[in-house]
């Protein structure tokens, strides 16, 4: 991922050269971003043994912002927010994917990002790259309510399939419910009823044994 002559997918099977350069851009991108499929997360499926990938990921963050969006403490705009979530992890295409409990890979994540943000959306027409980028800034930067619901969706999701897991990465070594509970607190900066619900599921987890009780990490 860090080679910056990488060949794109899209010249396996090279394009048409008569095909309008416009959309050749765009193919190419979306031929691209097929890599999405193939990026493994920590969190175990809820439907099947095994970790999803990220575009699952981001498809059920889609799916989670049209039915949760109701419970945001502000109103907030439900087709800018799928924007959002959709395109949120494609720099991990690049970048990889960051553990959300791996604090030294997290080290230099912002870095990777960036340098993934810039390659990835570049590979777009110019307004769209730009576009594209606003986005993932803005997702970034939880400066509206649309990201910080966005932001709260791609914390409570993986919530979700740890409860259904019975623990899941609740159980990753030197990790506490008090470490849980402190990644995921971003939830109530967009909806306190969401963070309430989550914050009840992992206190009963850390009831269960599925988590590890005792004092947060410094």
């Amino acid at each position: 991922m860090s080679d910056e002559r990488r060949s794109l997918l899209a010249e396996k099977t090279p394009f048409p050269d008569d095909l309008d350069e416009r959309l050749r851009a765009q193919l190419t991108f979306l031929v691209e971003v097929d890599q999405l499929k193939t990026i493994l997360r920590q969190s175990p499926l809820a439907a099947a043994d095994r970790r999803e990938n990220d575009a699952e990921h981001s498809w059920h963050l889609a799916m989670m912002v049209v039915i949760l969006a109701e419970h945001s403490d502000e109103p907030i705009d439900v087709g800018h927010t799928i924007q959002l979530v959709l395109l949120h992890d494609l720099v991990e295409i690049y970048a990889g994917d960051t553990p959300l409990y791996d604090s030294a890979a997290g080290v230099d994540q912002r870095e990777r990002e960036v340098a993934a943000a810039d390659k990835l959306f570049g590979l777009l027409p110019a307004d769209q790259a730009r576009r594209m980028r606003s986005l993932w800034d803005e997702f970034e930067e939880r400066r509206t309510p649309e990201a910080k619901f966005a932001k709260a969706m791609d914390r409570l999701q993986p919530l979700l399939l740890n409860w259904m897991a019975r623990g899941g990465t609740w159980r990753t070594p030197g990790i506490t419910a008090d470490d849980v509970r402190a990644r995921k607190a971003v939830i109530g900066e967009a909806s306190s009823a969401l963070w309430e619900a989550g914050r009840r599921l992992i206190d009963e987890g850390e009831t269960r044994g599925w988590s590890r009780s005792g004092v947060s990490r410094p």
